[in-house]
C-alpha cells in the first residue's frame, strides 16, 4: 500500500524531507533555514511560512508569560507534551542526563559526560511544553575553531583535551531554561552612613609634633520603600552544565528568541529539564532578592549602606519554558569529566581542562637546565 509523504514543513509531524531529494532536512545556523545535507537545498524554517493562522506568532523576544501561581495551583497534564512527535529520548547512565533527538540523529555519546549511552532509546517522555527557543547562529565548523582559540591559551593541558576540537568531539545541544518574570515591592529599614575626615595631632616617640588623618563614617537611620519589576530572569533548569560556565555564557541575546517550532531542533539534540519549575523560581527569587538589596542600597544612598530589614512582596510573577543553544564537548581524564562549552548564538567559549603533570615537569626541567647553564656561564667569568 502507498504512503503519503510527509508535508515539508508540517509542524505535526516533525518531519522535514527535502523538497530537491526527500533526504531529512536539518536547520542550519548559518542561513536560518532548514538545509539538506545532501544536496544543499534550503527552505524557510515552518513557523515562518504559516501565515494563514489566525493568531499571529509573537514577534521575536516577546513570547506570551505563563502566570506561575496559578499553574502551580493545578494539575497541568494538559500542559505536557513532546518536543516532537517523532523524538526518541535516551539517559545516560554515567551522569543522570536525558538526551532528546530526532531521527535520523542517533545517541551516540552523552554530550555532558563523554560516555558511550549504550540504553536503548524509547519514545520521548512528556514534558512541559518549551514556549520559545533561540535559534543557534554558531555552525559546527566554527565552534571548532572556536574551541581551538581556546585550547591554544592552554599549554598545561593535557593532550588528551585536543580531541576536543575534533569534528565528532562536540555536540549542538538545546539546554532548558526557566524565565521568570515578576513586580516586586519592598519595605526596609536600615541606615544611610556619611563618611567625614577627622584630623588629629600627637607627639612621636622622638617628641615630633604629627598630624594624621582618618575617615569617620557617620550612621543615621533611615526606611523607604523600593518597587523593582524583574523580566527574564534565567535560571537553568540543567545541572549537567556547571552553572558558573552557564553563567559565563550570558548574554545570550534573548530579543532574539522565537516560539518553539520541533524544526529548530533538527539536527541537533535537547535535553530534559533537572531543575523542577517551583525549585526554579526559589532560585530566581534569590537572584531578585539581590536586586532588590542593589536598589535598596542605591535608595539609601550616602557613602555607605546598612540593611536591617527587608519586607518584600512578589506579584504578577510568570515564567516561561527556554531551550537555548550551545556546542559542548565532554571527556574523561583520570575518572573526571571536563568540559568545553560554546554559545551557538554568540560563540563565547567556557572550559574547564586538567593540568598535564608531564608538561609541567618538563617545564621544569627545562628552568633548571637554563639556570644550570647561566650558572656555569657566571662561574666562567
Amino acid at each position: 500500500m502507498a504512503t503519503t509523504p510527509s508535508t515539508p514543513g508540517d509542524p505535526k509531524n516533525a518531519h522535514f524531507p527535502c523538497p530537491g531529494c526527500s533526504a531529512d532536512m536539518k536547520f542550519d545556523p548559518a542561513s536560518g533555514m532548514m538545509k539538506c545535507p545532501f544536496c544543499g537545498t534550503t527552505s524557510a524554517v515552518p513557523a515562518l511560512k504559516q501565515t494563514t493562522s489566525a493568531v499571529a506568532s509573537p514577534s521575536p523576544g516577546h513570547l506570551d508569560c505563563h502566570p506561575l501561581e496559578e499553574f502551580l495551583a493545578k494539575a497541568h497534564d494538559g500542559q505536557l507534551t513532546q518536543l516532537a512527535p517523532q523524538a526518541l529520548e535516551v539517559h545516560c547512565a554515567a551522569c543522570g542526563s536525558s538526551v532528546t533527538f530526532q531521527p535520523p540523529e542517533v545517541a551516540g555519546v552523552c554530550p555532558f559526560c563523554g560516555s558511550a549511552i549504550v540504553a536503548q532509546a524509547k519514545a520521548a517522555d512528556p514534558l512541559l511544553a518549551p514556549d520559545g527557543v533561540l535559534p543557534a547562529k554558531i555552525v559546527k565548523q566554527q565552534a571548532q575553531g572556536e574551541v581551538k582559540q581556546w585550547l591554544s591559551s592552554r599549554w598545561f593541558a593535557p593532550n588528551a583535551l585536543k580531541t576536543m576540537a575534533r569534528q565528532e568531539g562536540i555536540n549542538g545541544v538545546y539546554l532548558p531554561f526557566w524565565s521568570y518574570d515578576a513586580d516586586t515591592a519592598s519595605n526596609y529599614t536600615g541606615e544611610r552612613g556619611i563618611n567625614r575626615t577627622e584630623t588629629e595631632s600627637y607627639t612621636d616617640s622622638s617628641g615630633n609634633r604629627q598630624t594624621r588623618s582618618r575617615t569617620v563614617t557617620d550612621w543615621w537611620p533611615c526606611s523607604g520603600h523600593v518597587n523593582v519589576n524583574f523580566h527574564d530572569v534565567l535560571i537553568a533548569a540543567s545541572r549537567s552544565v556547571q552553572e558558573k560556565k552557564l553563567d559565563a555564557l550570558e548574554p545570550w541575546g534573548l530579543e532574539a528568541l522565537q516560539a518553539f517550532e520541533p524544526a529548530y531542533l533538527a539536527g541537533f539534540k535537547a535535553q530534559r529539564y533537572q531543575v523542577q519549575l517551583a525549585d526554579g523560581y526559589t532560585e530566581a527569587k534569590q537572584v531578585m532578592a539581590n536586586g532588590i538589596e542593589q536598589a535598596i542600597r542605591r535608595d539609601i544612598g550616602g557613602d555607605e549602606q546598612r540593611i536591617s530589614s527587608v519586607d518584600s512582596t512578589y506579584s504578577n510573577v510568570g515564567f516561561r519554558h527556554l531551550l537555548l543553544p550551545v556546542w559542548i564537548g565532554a571527556y574523561r581524564f583520570q575518572n573526571k569529566v571536563y568540559q568545553v562549552v560554546v554559545n551557538a548564538a554568540t560563540g563565547e567559549v567556557q572550559g574547564d581542562r586538567p593540568y598535564s603533570a608531564v608538561k609541567i615537569a618538563m617545564l621544569v626541567i627545562f628552568i633548571i637546565f637554563v639556570i644550570l647553564i647561566l650558572a656555569m656561564i657566571g662561574g666562567k667569568h
